[in-house]
């Protein structure tokens, strides 16, 4: 399983095997896009569907023990939740018995995916201890990590998210119409805030759907919570805004929709950082994000707009200020919309190297230092 360590893609590189946690996500690809780094596939999960990744194999002892000549090197993201404390604390254990060095970028220092938190910060704090190497994505967060737990993280910028050779359709060709404002529910997940963000975005957008703009609140048509999904349809009726309910989108379809808008609001009640923030932001979509984790941190150049947590009472103003200010930035269909995300792709082309040269260079070092 995986490739043996004496291959070399360069003149003097080894190559080195990463068990990664998960491997088949596309954070992890952009990350270790290097020839010298490869990811072991995501072991298959006993009972689990085809490509089915979670709960991660890789994060059972007993497997890394029996896969300890397959890799150098284990790194943990997420998809620990549903490990009890010993389970997870024996993994890590084994993979140092076996020589793997451990890193850890802390994406969530909040879970969305959970309401109570205890025990993932109770799991936070194993894979801090015992973490040869810890990363994360904004100086935010890893002072966070400092004040909590006393380690240092590297501060690595989420990379790219828009699909490799992707593009929007010309401006020309654009459907025309009013400015298009949206939130985007999912499934209904914990970290979402659902009803108190379309009551902010409902009060805050009186004005613009009164003048004509199209505000939309989009939610899967596949929810967790039925009950809430139905009071949320009475919720947009009586507001009078746009509900659209549809399946999963693919990563063009999503690109390709959200490429529409004119504003972004994430509806989150709690949570870290966000991926769907970066993939806004490399479409040219300004962003408004309530003033929870590190979100506002995670692009300082004016697209990302911060407002009042929902449950505060100055959320409706600090949203219409910012729909304001994000409807006076390049429209959906403008030509300079088209430039911004050119440039943005570019930046990013930069960025991305020195990303993937840092996983490169620290998972080098780890396992010379093992070795």
């Amino acid at each position: 399983m995986g490739a043996p360590t004496h291959l070399a893609t360069r003149a003097g590189a080894r190559m080195i095997r990463v068990a990664s946690v998960p491997a088949s996500h596309p954070y992890v690809r952009a990350v270790t896009a290097d020839p010298d780094i490869v990811v072991l596939p995501d072991p298959p999960v006993p009972g689990g569907a085809p490509g089915q990744w979670w709960p991660p194999v890789v994060l059972d002892a007993a497997w890394v023990e029996r896969h300890a000549e397959d890799a150098d090197v284990v790194h943990v993201h997420f998809g620990t939740e549903s490990f009890g404390l010993a389970e997870l604390r024996a993994a890590l254990d084994a993979a140092h018995r076996v020589g793997w060095p451990v890193v850890m970028t802390v994406h969530d220092l909040e879970h969305p995916q959970l309401r109570d938190q205890d025990h993932y910060v109770a799991q936070l704090g194993i894979l801090l201890e015992l973490a040869d190497a810890v990363l994360t994505l904004t100086p935010g967060a890893a002072d966070e990590v400092w004040r909590r737990w006393g380690r240092h993280a590297t501060v690595v910028p989420h990379p790219r998210v828009l699909p490799p050779g992707w593009s929007a359709p010309h401006p020309d060709r654009a459907a025309p119409g009013a400015r298009k404002v949206a939130t985007h529910l999912k499934d209904l997940r914990p970290g979402i805030d659902a009803p108190s963000a379309v009551r902010a975005l409902a009060d805050a957008s009186r004005g613009l759907v009164t003048a004509g703009a199209d505000v939309e609140v989009h939610l899967r048509d596949r929810t967790r919570d039925d009950p809430l999904a139905a009071a949320l349809r009475a919720q947009c009726a009586s507001e009078g805004l746009t509900l659209v309910e549809h399946a999963r989108l693919d990563d063009d379809e999503l690109a390709a929709h959200l490429a529409t808008l004119d504003a972004c609001l994430l509806p989150y009640g709690h949570g870290t950082h966000s991926g769907w923030l970066e993939l806004c932001w490399d479409l040219g979509v300004p962003v408004i994000v309530p003033r929870i984790g590190f979100l506002a941190e995670q692009h300082e150049d004016g697209s990302v707009l911060s407002i009042a947590p929902f449950d505060q009472p100055e959320a409706v103003g600090d949203l219409e200020h910012a729909l304001d200010l994000a409807l006076r930035m390049p429209s959906a269909r403008s030509t300079d919309r088209r430039e911004i995300v050119a440039r943005r792709a570019q930046e990013r082309a930069v960025a991305d190297r020195i990303v993937v040269e840092t996983h490169r260079a620290l998972y080098s070092r780890l396992v010379e230092g093992a070795r």
